[in-house]
């Protein structure tokens, strides 16, 4: 993704690149099926929101995503936003994460992506699914 995307009053090319955890550094997406709903939960959220994911992946412990974000939208409503839908659904689709008073840290990481390109950030968080 490295057009610029061009709106009634903006041209633009925002990159991030995110990452986060579950609370307790809990190994949540050892369970493909969680692993696959929580994908699924984050391209619905993106596409109500403009977002395209360049990449997602997930670790057994973390999440790294690479997106490209509207100049409207924050990092920090972008995180409230996926955070808060998942951890809303995953507990209640899921039984053995129901007892969890939240599924996600508070915390995040991230970044601008800069002048790196999409395509090396893509192959960057793909690569981290398969590193031990």
């Amino acid at each position: 993704m490295d057009e610029y995307r061009r709106k009634h009053t903006t041209v633009s090319l925002i990159n991030y690149h995110f990452i986060f955890c579950p609370r307790y550094r809990r190994k949540i997406f050892l369970r493909a099926d969680v692993e696959e709903r929580f994908k699924e939960l984050v391209q619905e959220i993106c596409e109500g929101l403009e977002i395209v994911i360049i990449a997602l992946e997930c670790d057994k412990d973390h999440t790294h995503m690479f997106l490209n974000a509207v100049p409207s939208l924050s990092p920090a409503d972008i995180m409230a936003k996926i955070k808060g839908v998942t951890s809303k659904k995953l507990r209640e689709e899921f039984p053995h994460l129901q007892h969890l008073p939240s599924l996600w840290t508070r915390s995040y990481f991230v970044s601008t992506a800069g002048n790196v390109s999409s395509e090396m950030i893509k192959r960057y968080v793909e690569q981290q699914k398969t590193r031990g």
